[in-house]
């Protein structure tokens, strides 16, 4: 039987190193050093508003006013450059420090990401909450331990959705700041003023302030089994673990780098991992309101049906969805298959029927099949970990170390105040990593 034909993708990392440690432990390394990295996320910004400033770095459907979604807003790497300089001064002209960051409340938008740059540029951690701690919880529990634990010294949330969590949650020395709406009894600031500030040279010192050690964001876990923990994800962590990905996945800087992406920023998938590839590759990113649920499924359909991306993440009940979508969806296929390299699932199994379908479906479409790429990872550790090195991969199967580098987050906030001890669900992981028989 022949084997089956893929579109060409090169895998950067295909050998590892082992040696033995303590009875029951083994270290994998990868057979190649880790190329230099920038000390901070913002160097990549700012190198690409200088270098193709006009290109597209952000992209969202406008929401019209009867709540459905519209055209693409665009925000240029130039935009976003100079917007996060003025909400870098507006942070500056706060004292907002590590010890009284940004908390984010809301969903991925292009004022989150902005604000996000704005952070970075100062110095000042953020930290995106999951919108359930404020939409759908009743008491407010995690939303009240994320703010004891971090006590930030500014509030964001997109509009007046947040306002009843925001007025059972958020104390008075914390400032509010929305893009819409208001807080009955609170002074709301309005997220354009940030974006007004004119910058000033303090803006150039205090990028140049941070460095590799500089606390990017608060992070926290899920939170599935006890309280979330805010896990301290610094520029090195970031950066050095996008070098590790750029190393194992040429295809992220061979060409120009498209997604299509739903994936929240308060967890590490879509917040370090994609978001951060946009930035650090110059990539376009355009916001998915969709998501692989009943009610918002079609949303990410017709996102694909428009766009083209050069690479798509997903979780598995999202390409479960587009599998059985694409049996049908002639645009669907057209489209999402024009110009794809590289599908990668995590999170969870994909089951051996659905990559079977997504194989039949591009075969029909293009006559090849996509690879399908997976791994594993961790909140702490940036997350990238391990990932596939062969196209011929089936269900079950994990990958390979990446480029060794110390992308290991230094600690849980004020949970663990010194060097993190690998914690029960890094035990877990490897647990996992263990069970998989295929793991190199």
């Amino acid at each position: 039987m022949n084997a089956p034909k893929f579109r060409p993708l090169k895998f950067g990392v295909t050998r590892v190193s082992v040696r033995d440690g303590a009875p029951g432990t083994r270290y994998l390394q990868a057979d190649q050093a880790l190329q230099d990295f920038p000390d901070r996320l913002t160097d990549r910004l700012q190198h690409w508003a200088r270098v193709k400033p006009e290109q597209t770095f952000m992209a969202r459907r406008v929401k019209n006013a009867d709540g459905t979604l519209g055209d693409w807003r665009h925000i240029t790497y130039a935009q976003a450059w100079q917007t996060a300089r003025s909400i870098a001064q507006s942070l500056i002209d706060r004292g907002l420090s590590a010890e009284r960051p940004v908390v984010i409340l809301s969903e991925n938008s292009l004022e989150h990401g902005l604000l996000s740059l704005g952070c970075l540029v100062a110095g000042v951690p953020f930290v995106p909450t999951s919108p359930p701690y404020s939409l759908v919880s009743l008491d407010y529990d995690k939303l009240k331990h994320v703010l004891r634990t971090v006590t930030p010294g500014l509030v964001f949330a997109s509009d007046a959705r947040y306002a009843k969590a925001i007025a059972a949650t958020v104390s008075d020395d914390m400032e509010v700041v929305m893009c819409e709406g208001q807080v009955p009894g609170r002074t709301v600031t309005a997220f354009d003023s940030l974006c007004a500030t004119a910058a000033t040279t303090a803006v150039d010192a205090a990028m140049a302030a941070t460095g590799p050690d500089t606390i990017a964001k608060f992070l926290f876990t899920s939170g599935s089994t006890k309280m979330p923990k805010a896990v301290i994800n610094n520029n090195r962590l970031w950066c050095a673990n996008q070098q590790q990905m750029a190393q194992s996945m040429p295809v992220l800087a061979e060409q120009e780098l498209v997604l299509v992406d739903w994936l929240p920023w308060n967890h590490t998938f879509g917040g370090n991992h994609n978001f951060g590839m946009t930035v650090f590759h110059g990539g376009t990113l355009y916001i998915d309101d969709g998501k692989p649920t009943p009610a918002l499924m079609h949303e990410t359909l017709r996102n694909l049906r428009e766009i083209a991306p050069t690479v798509y993440f997903n979780v598995p009940t999202g390409f479960e969805a587009i599998a059985h979508a694409m049996k049908t969806d002639d645009q669907l296929r057209k489209t999402l298959l024009s110009r794809m390299q590289m599908f990668f699932y995590a999170g969870a199994a994909l089951a051996q029927p659905i990559w079977d379908s997504l194989y039949e479906s591009q075969e029909r479409e293009i006559g090849e099949r996509i690879v399908m790429g997976t791994g594993l990872g961790m909140t702490e550790s940036g997350p990238f970990g391990i990932f596939v090195t062969t196209p011929f991969v089936q269900a079950g199967e994990s990958g390979r170390a990446h480029a060794r580098a110390r992308a290991q987050a230094r600690g849980h906030r004020r949970q663990n105040r010194g060097a993190l001890p690998w914690p029960q669900h890094h035990t877990r992981l490897l647990a996992q990593r263990r069970r998989n028989r295929r793991f190199v």
